[in-house]
């Protein structure tokens, strides 16, 4: 067997399991590392000025290539920078293989400047957690990393490299992790049981989740529906889980609102797929299922079925082979009477999603003139000026709506937004998503506050001159926040008189973002005027480079 350095077969390893980039925030820990890269130009080292930078560009190539991405961040203390991306990979499901640097072992005992128990500080946000203690182990070590974050339900795992490791010698042949078959088909039974509730079903609803997406299941999530005729919810929409433009697809699920038990009160069969069911931010009183509603869960996440409800049928299985194995069976035990019961009820859904669609024109024609611009006027704008192959990078927080009423997310791959609600996803996680589709215009659509949390992105994206464009929509304020103080004074303690002064919620000395990006060498401008926002977006988007527009929207309640 071949001998070579730790710091050698880690290289090696990374460029049998088909690494391209390095994504990292370099510390001395890290040094042997750095080191052997460059005897390795094959892997391209993409320099972060802080570790969630370098967490987000990996979670956004991850899932946009749909393979384990890797970044390095430093010791202890730049770890705990970068944890903050790594809750949002864990959450999401993102395949992000992370290291860092620690001290020599030799030193550990010591308690040594910097360092710390690195698997302990990551181990709950991570599918796996190790630190490697001999040189001899590094192979096995990253070929089971790479194995268990690819391997369905997908998220990102933590390795360790002390400094000593990296420098001894070992013997190992190098080797890459097996290509992985995960098309786990379901019980036959349990897909016989669902079809035949389905299929008798008066008022079905469906609803989904990333790991629709992420089984690559659209397609036959579309058929589902259409035989049918249920009516589509988003439980979780941060990539394209069903086309938006379809007439069957009601929106999202507000699942911080009681109000959704509305929304579901009347369906006597729920079948939710790839999605947490279900899975809120503020405390809701009442359960948005009733006792009487059928729920059948399909999920490649075993921990997520019967998690909160009573489930009549879970199956336990790969999204896209159950949603296969589901609608045969549906052709099969729908009736001729219940094919046109679905034929109406798709009818009757379309109807209400031409009146949606007509009332939010109504609204954004409403806005049309509003100085500040409108958050309409702004996406309608945006809208206008995408390419067709655009892919949309989505950190906007209360923006958000009004953007995908806007557009339409019809093909995989042209949508991914923030998971687990970690702010700072969108500003690196674009750079990630553009090197991944080098051939498509990425277009990063963020809120002003969520901008700042990694804001030194745009001194990557000068850098290696990544052609993402910035759209920044600076309401001058935690608008999330405001709306949640509303919910907190109105709903909750049920005070219609309280009037809050928003607490640290605005923005007194208001963001430049344009100054911000033209700091870090990115061409920056800033918007007020809606008629300059398509030509700007236009020439932005054409210009092959990183450009930043601020622009300037209203940001009332």
């Amino acid at each position: 067997m071949p001998k070579m350095t730790g710091k050698e077969a880690l290289a090696r390893m990374l460029m049998a399991e088909g690494v391209e980039y390095l994504f990292g925030n370099p510390g001395t820990s890290e040094t042997p590392l750095l080191d052997v890269l460059q005897d390795f130009p094959q892997i391209k080292y993409v320099q972060a000025l802080q570790e969630g930078t370098a967490v987000g560009m990996a979670d956004g190539y991850a899932r946009a290539t749909g393979r384990p991405a890797f970044a390095n961040i430093h010791i202890a203390a730049g770890l705990a920078n970068g944890i903050s991306a790594l809750y949002n990979s864990f959450r999401g499901g993102a395949p992000v293989v992370l290291s860092a640097g620690n001290s020599d072992t030799r030193m550990l005992l010591t308690d040594p400047v910097l360092s710390g128990d690195l698997v302990q500080m990551t181990a709950q946000y991570t599918k796996w957690s190790a630190q490697i203690h001999h040189a001899d182990d590094i192979p096995m070590v990253v070929r089971r990393a790479f194995r268990e974050a690819s391997t369905p339900p997908t998220g990102p795992v933590f390795l360790a490299f002390p400094w000593d490791t990296l420098d001894q010698e070992t013997e190992q042949e190098i080797i890459s992790s097996s290509q992985g078959y995960f098309r786990t088909r379901p019980d036959a039974a349990g897909v016989a049981k669902a079809s035949q509730i389905l299929a008798q079903a008066d008022n079905p609803i469906l609803v989904v989740g990333d790991r629709v997406a992420q089984s690559g299941a659209v397609q036959q999530m579309v058929r589902v529906a259409e035989q049918l005729g249920a009516r589509v919810y988003a439980a979780a929409y941060t990539e394209v889980n069903f086309p938006t433009s379809h007439p069957l697809f009601g929106g999202f699920l507000n699942l911080n609102s009681p109000a959704t038990r509305q929304q579901l009160a009347e369906a006597d069969v729920v079948m939710a797929v790839g999605a947490s069911v279900f899975s809120s931010f503020l405390y809701v009183p009442v359960p948005f299922l009733s006792p009487q509603t059928r729920l059948i869960h399909l999920d490649s996440k075993a921990r997520e079925v019967e998690k909160v409800y009573p489930t009549e049928v879970g199956l336990i299985a790969d999204p896209r082979s159950s949603l296969e194995d589901l609608a045969e069976a549906l052709d099969q035990d729908m009736s001729a009477g219940a094919r046109e019961a679905a034929a109406t009820r798709s009818a009757t859904w379309a109807e209400t999603r031409r009146k949606e669609d007509d009332e939010r024109q109504r609204r954004l024609r409403s806005r049309w003139d509003r100085s500040p611009m409108s958050v309409e006027r702004m996406m309608h704008e945006l809208s206008q000026a995408l390419p067709a192959n655009a892919i949309i990078a989505d950190e906007a927080v209360t923006s958000r709506p009004a953007m995908m009423q806007a557009i339409n997310f019809d093909q995989p791959g042209s949508f991914y937004g923030i998971q687990g609600g970690s702010l700072g996803w969108a500003m690196p996680g674009a750079l990630g998503v553009q090197l991944a589709n080098p051939d498509r215009p990425v277009v990063a659509v963020v809120g002003d506050g969520a901008s700042m949390y990694t804001v030194q992105a745009l001194w990557t994206a000068a850098r290696y001159n990544i052609p993402v464009t910035y759209v920044i929509c600076n309401n001058r304020s935690y608008r999330i926040l405001k709306q949640n103080m509303d919910i907190y004074l109105r709903r909750m303690l049920e005070d219609k008189e309280r009037q809050s002064e928003y607490v640290g919620m605005d923005f007194a000395n208001p963001l430049n973002l344009s100054a911000v990006a033209q700091g870090m060498g990115v061409a920056g401008q800033k918007i007020e005027d809606p008629q300059k926002l398509r030509p700007a977006l236009e020439q932005a988007i054409a210009s092959g480079k990183p450009n930043l527009l601020d622009v300037s929207i209203d940001g009332s309640l």
